[in-house]
């Protein structure tokens, strides 16, 4: 809508002077916790006014020179909004560059409301958007450092969108990175905006910064995002911003989480359990948030073992009290007299770390990891549908981990350290439990023993480590699981859409690592002299590779000896036909395009690489 024929500079100081400007608040999810990390508000002006819309607002204050006086007024009304409707987590509010700058920023009025409405700082998040250049760039790392000093976090906004916020990433290092909504809509379809946001994950992992993927509109793209292991989502099929934004996942967005991804650490609780989050939960009863600090005291004092208590609003968890910090306050002076009887918010963690049931233990530990050390001491909430079920501790998360490694190590093959039988038939198990498509690939070393026999087994191992290299740099640590069976025997579950590609990529850069193994002349000879049973001295093929793959369908199989009997079969019919080549190859790829089932087609002709 165009702004015309108005007093503008009347209507803004209008709306500013009453008090008009009002936010809207979207929730902000954390995939890997199934939880509402925070709120980004968006400012509106008043719902009759020409100015309503941000645009329209921001351009008229710009016009008339009032921008940081708008900013200020933005600021106020939506941190008086997120604590008048008690949302949890964190705030993000936009700021331009220059606000940084403002002396209302700067000299503490932000604080000292954020005090008086019981917001620590810690939960600010101070969102710099890309719509003006910086020309005070020593200024504003002063400002951050200022900030960031406070226990405000710093995010970038419309990463993607211009090469001047790449630039601002790199000079501000931001904790939040926001990734621009073009790469978001559609990607699951697209892959040159995977692969950018994939490079975008590279950049923020070196940088220890935090992705939040902007934009998410459609469940297809939600569920890849986070299959892509983006820490956090906003958009629309999340839920849209609202005055009274939701405080618990829609049933949509539950459903869509509830497709979970397949976990490919063969770290487990035992056979077919992956253990969660509610598996550490401990059921406290909680105290509402109008109780006072004397009956909190007195429950920590009634139970030695208390070291937390939740603070919930109905079934919501709203805070997170911790023992030591309390009863530390509360024994100095007049502390007592002072706040005995006020509302134990004042002294409760308001941005706990809340996770829901079915987080992994992996999620859990990737999130403690770089979370406020606080939150080690403190533990975590554990929800269900968003409701209130019992705390986790940081202890028992370890002592869990601990145990879980201790089970893989147990299970893993000693000379790769990758998965051996074990989690590789728990994880069959799971994939086909999960009713997902896959493809199961057997491969094998032609030729290993005699090379074995005549290099010795050390020689043996480098092929067997260097195989092992090679198929994890050719598959997706994300959706493709990498196990050793045993000897020169490996196996890949793949869920990569481009499997049979890197299956001949394998194929490929193994036969030139075996070449730079041997010498110039063994190479040209396309072998190496060695005795064969009888005592003859013979040229010897150098080792290729054989790969027999299977696709597995929804309830193609039921359990991993039946995958396993398709996969060898198919790994037989590769190292058959590569027998039956006329010339040397490199290694051959036979893919077994039969369903395994009831019924049989033709099978489809293997192909050999040259």
């Amino acid at each position: 809508m165009l702004v015309q024929n108005i007093d503008e500079a009347g209507e803004l100081r209008r709306i500013l002077a009453e008090g008009l400007l009002y936010p809207v608040f979207q929730p902000i999810l954390d995939f890997r916790l199934r939880a509402i990390q925070g709120y980004e508000s968006l400012i509106r002006g008043p719902d009759d006014s020409p100015l309503h819309r941000p645009e329209q607002l921001f351009a008229a204050a710009a016009r008339q020179g009032i921008g940081d006086e708008l900013e200020h007024a933005c600021r106020e009304a939506s941190i008086r909004a997120f604590a008048h409707y008690r949302l949890g987590g964190r705030l993000f509010l936009n700021v331009t560059p220059r606000c940084l700058l403002d002396v209302r920023l700067m000299n503490g009025q932000t604080a000292d409301l954020l005090n008086a409405l019981g917001i620590a700082p810690n939960r600010i998040v101070l969102e710099l958007t890309e719509n003006q250049k910086i020309t005070d760039m020593p200024g504003i790392h002063d400002a951050l450092m200022h900030f960031r000093g406070r226990g405000f976090q710093i995010a970038i906004d419309d990463l993607g969108e211009g090469f001047a916020n790449l630039r601002m990433w790199s000079e501000l290092r931001p904790e939040i990175v926001k990734i621009d909504k073009h790469f978001v809509h559609g990607i699951a379809d697209d892959r040159i905006k995977f692969h950018f946001v994939r490079a975008m994950q590279d950049l923020a992992e070196i940088c220890n910064a935090s992705l939040v993927a902007e934009g998410i509109e459609r469940r297809e793209d939600f569920v890849c995002i986070r299959d892509m292991g983006i820490a956090c989502g906003q958009g629309y099929f999340i839920a849209r911003p609202e005055r009274e934004p939701v405080t618990s996942l829609p049933s949509e967005v539950q459903a869509a989480l509830d497709l979970q991804s397949l976990s490919l650490s063969p770290l487990t609780g035992g056979p077919g359990k992956l253990p969660t989050a509610r598996s550490l939960l401990q059921a406290i009863e909680p105290v509402p948030p109008n109780s006072c600090n004397e009956a909190v005291i007195a429950r920590f004092e009634a139970d030695p073992e208390l070291n937390v208590l939740p603070v919930v609003h109905g079934t919501q968890p709203v805070g997170l009290i911790n023992r030591h910090s309390m009863i530390d306050r509360f024994a100095r002076p007049f502390r007592k007299e002072l706040f005995g009887r006020k509302s134990c918010e004042l002294f409760m963690d308001h941005a706990p770390l809340i996770v829901d049931q079915h987080a992994t233990i992996q999620e859990l530990a990737m999130m403690l990891s770089v979370a406020p050390k606080h939150y080690l001491y403190d533990g975590f909430i554990v929800t269900g549908d968003g409701c209130y079920l019992g705390v986790g501790s940081s202890h028992d998360l370890m002592a869990t981990i601990t145990e879980m490694q201790i089970s893989a190590a147990r299970y893993a093959n000693p000379l790769t350290q990758l998965p051996g039988n074990v989690p590789i038939n728990e994880h069959i198990d799971r994939i086909l439990k999960s009713g997902q498509t896959f493809v199961a690939a057997y491969i094998d070393i032609d030729n290993f023993k005699p090379y074995n026999d005549t290099f010795g087994y050390r020689r043996g191992d480098d092929v067997i480590q260097t195989l092992a290299r090679l198929v994890c740099e050719a598959t997706d640590e994300l959706c493709d699981f990498v196990g050793h069976i045993g000897g020169d025997d490996f196996f890949v579950v793949f869920r990569s859409v481009d499997w049979e590609m890197r299956c001949w990529q394998i194929i490929s850069s193994f036969g030139a690592a075996i070449g730079n193994l041997l010498g110039v002349e063994e190479r040209l000879r396309g072998g190496y002299m060695a005795e064969n049973r009888r005592g003859d001295l013979l040229v010897q093929p150098l080792p290729t590779l054989s790969i027999g793959a299977v696709r597995i369908g929804e309830g193609d199989c039921e359990s991993h000896r039946e995958v396993a009997v398709a996969a060898a079969a198919a790994k037989k019919q590769a190292k058959k036909k590569l027998k039956q080549a006329s010339e040397a190859h490199q290694g051959s790829l036979f893919v077994e395009r039969r369903r395994v089932g009831n019924y049989e087609v033709p099978l489809y002709p293997v192909h050999a690489l040259n």
